[in-house]
């Protein structure tokens, strides 16, 4: 359900803000802290969020961790194709490109989402107040239209528990409100590895209704062999104001990709060797995917007085073929599921939200309540990957099912200021049902139809301390859940050649987070936070064969871990930004995976694999006038483990450095811009992401050397 969207005018009294508890850092920082003059922070350094609080709020002011990216600068320096571009400067956030583009990004937030093969799992996915994420937790990030963004809120710490299962962190999305006059656009960017982007779109208001529209087509050869891609993507919105104390917003988005490449992960023997090329296995099988996707859906706001009614609905359709290199040996088992994945999914929901300020006792008090109701329907098909000899084609049918998965989620929550000190509390009950209805039943393969229920109460309480006027101290806690996905249910047994895997439980979690937030000066802000998250019943691999990956619940997780964040302002012509996590992620007990002679033992200590303990982001950007900007990016991963034993080869540390050199001039009614991008300025080789826990050892997804891109855009307004 989206709130408003607006900027906040600056602070009467803003604040300075550094130190996480156990660094000695803090103490230093709060003595410049106190001392530091009551200053005037523009609104970029304390934007209005609605993620957490679900209500329109100053980052400063709140009980956990959120930071807003602006998506206009993103819009002008980058290519606009994945999310990865904006969240690369989110400290706790990992976001890796996988040049894959039939899998996905890879998102993980304090290492929930790490173990994801492909699309995002265990990060919450909403845009513009519509879930991107399905109930059972397993979300698509390509489907956010980056063209017509506004910004993107992510939110990590104890207070995503509030938006229920998978939800270890949030990352929310908003477009554009239409203003002004009507305008129409147009762009054209060009660059390495046989990429080109065409974007075309409109927007305007009148009369008290607004429309954004924007087309595109996304085209490149890749990087590596054999992952070319072509993404068209269009979105709509339209907003109609029927009168002064309501709202209502109606989107619409698609996305479509035909047999786009997917060149599977590389074992390091080969990465060593030609990072460009692919195993064989994916051209002898010729291993793709199609996605077709959309969906609408519709948001209302009215004012009662003090209060504010919410609701929202949404539907839509997703439909995947994806051929993929599993042998035809193992398809031989009337129990395997075949090579080739082929669904249509169709989803909807509905959510209600009242909101209601008044005074309680010495403060102001706002209180939430609402449910969300979301469904998804798998009609669900599997055929073996080859007719003979050929491979690589839809052959005879070995799978046909329909999986059904629905949540119902009522929650509560409460704000309460009291002068110096501000608390607030949440609860959420999810009920997560699991369905499915097997049609395929032949000899040597019988029902599996059957049901699970997952069943959740998770609180979560913070507390914010004003300890000047210019530095804010909190502390939060919460408990969280995480059911198992359907691919994650899929399979049981040895070598996967059972059914469905009901007895699976939900990873639960506890999560407590220290902070401090403060304001340096008139145009610096630093946050820093303290975390630990302890699990229990954490989903693990344990087999993967033939293609079909089963997995177990193991023991105990610990996640310990710091975060620094800083933003200011030089001078008028110089900007700077800084992030920095540090984040411990350990198994905190033995298990065993698989049975007999490919039984392991993960021992206590050993590190969650696809987590660096270290990464950072700094950025400095050089603004010499109005229209023209310059700016260096650089980034850098810690190694990464790629499997649980912590045995086989890890992805090496690496460090990248981007430039970017943006321009705009205005001429009358037009605007035209410029840009030009280098990324990986000093030729890096180095693995991009890594495939947690693959079966055939292929678990490096090299990234790319250096890339230039070049871009051209111009807009009228009449």
């Amino acid at each position: 359900m989206l709130v408003s969207t607006r900027a906040t005018p600056p602070h009467p009294h803003l604040r300075t803000r550094l130190r996480p508890l156990h660094l000695a850092l803090l103490a230093g920082l709060a003595a410049s802290t106190a001392a530091a003059a009551e200053p005037t922070a523009t609104p970029t350094l304390n934007p209005v969020v609605v993620t957490g609080s679900r209500v329109e709020a100053e980052s400063f002011d709140l009980p956990f961790s959120v930071d807003v990216v602006d998506m206009k600068p993103v819009q002008d320096g980058n290519l606009g194709v994945n999310a990865s571009e904006a969240l690369a400067g989110i400290p706790g956030l990992v976001v890796q490109n996988r040049q894959n583009y039939a899998q996905d990004l890879q998102i993980s937030i304090r290492g929930f989402g790490s173990r994801a093969a492909f699309g995002v799992r265990g990060v919450k996915l909403i845009a513009d107040g519509i879930p991107a994420s399905t109930p059972d937790g397993q979300g698509q990030a390509a489907t956010f239209n980056l063209d017509t963004a506004e910004r993107i809120e992510v939110m990590r710490g104890p207070f995503s528990t509030i938006y229920g299962n998978h939800a270890g962190g949030v990352i929310q999305l908003f477009s554009r409100d239409p203003k002004g006059a009507p305008s129409v656009r147009g762009g054209f960017l060009g660059g390495s590895w046989g990429t080109t982007k065409v974007d075309i779109g409109a927007e305007g208001e009148k009369n008290g209704i607004g429309y954004v529209l924007d087309a595109s087509r996304f085209d490149t050869d890749g990087y590596r062999d054999h992952s070319a891609a072509t993404r068209d993507q269009a979105f709509g919105k339209l907003n109609f104001r029927p009168d002064q104390d309501s709202k209502l917003t109606l989107t619409a988005s698609a996305l479509r990709q035909d047999d786009t490449d997917d060149p599977l992960g590389l074992t390091w023997n080969t990465f060593r060797d030609d990072p460009q090329a692919v195993e064989s296995v994916a051209e002898t099988f010729n291993t793709r995917k199609s996605i077709d996707h959309q969906q609408a859906g519709a948001t209302y706001e009215r004012r009662f007085g003090p209060g504010r009614l919410q609701l929202a609905t949404y539907a839509g359709e997703r439909s995947v073929i994806q051929y993929q290199s599993i042998p035809t040996g193992p398809q031989g088992s009337p129990r395997h599921s075949g090579g080739v994945i082929d669904f249509d999914r169709s989803f909807h929901g509905l959510g209600a939200r009242w909101i209601h300020t008044l005074m309680a006792g010495p403060g102001e008090m706002t209180l939430t309540g609402g449910i969300d109701y979301d469904r998804s329907e798998d009609a669900r098909k599997g055929f073996q990957n080859f007719i003979g000899t050929t491979l690589g084609v839809k052959g005879a049918l070995r799978r046909n099912e329909t999986d059904t998965v629905t949540s119902v989620d009522p929650y509560v929550q409460g704000s309460w200021k009291l002068d110096k000190w501000t608390l607030q509390a949440g609860v959420r009950h999810s009920d997560v049902k699991f369905e499915v209805d097997d049609k395929y039943i032949v000899t040597g393969n019988p029902d599996d139809s059957g049901d699970v229920r997952y069943r959740k109460t998770t609180p979560a309480l913070g507390i914010v301390y004003q300890a000047t006027p210019v530095l804010n101290l909190y502390a939060s806690a919460a408990r969280g859940f995480e059911t198992p996905t359907l691919t994650e249910l899929s399979y049981s047994g040895a070598g996967g050649i059972n059914g469905f895997n009901f007895d699976l439980k939900p990873s639960t979690s506890k999560q407590y987070e220290l902070g401090a937030k403060a304001f340096i000066g008139e145009h610096t802000r630093v946050n820093a936070a303290v975390f630990e998250i302890r699990t229990k019943d954490e989903l693990v691999v344990d087999s993967s064969l033939g293609g079909r990956t089963v997995f177990k619940n193991a023991g105990r997780t610990l996640r310990q871990g710091i975060e620094l964040a800083a933003d200011t302002e030089f001078s008028r012509h110089w900007r700077g930004r800084l992030s920095v996590t540090r984040l411990h992620a350990i198994y905190d007990e033995d298990f065993v995976t698989g049975t007999g002679a490919t039984a392991k033992t993960v021992e206590d200590g050993k590190r969650l694999p696809g987590i660096p303990a270290l990464s950072a982001y700094a950025e400095l950007e050089w603004k010499p006038r109005e229209g023209l900007a310059a700016a260096i990016e650089t980034q850098y991963r810690g190694k990464v483990y790629v499997e649980d034993t912590n045995t086989e080869r890890t992805a090496p540390a690496y460090t990248l450095a981007n430039l970017r050199l943006t321009a705009e001039q205005k001429s009358g009614n037009w605007t035209f811009g410029e840009m030009l991008r280098v990324d990986n300025l000093f030729d890096r080789e180095h693995v991009a992401s890594v495939i947690v826990g693959d079966g055939n050892g292929r678990f490096y997804e090299p990234g790319p050397t250096r890339s230039w891109y070049a871009g051209v855009r111009a807009s009228y307004r009449f």
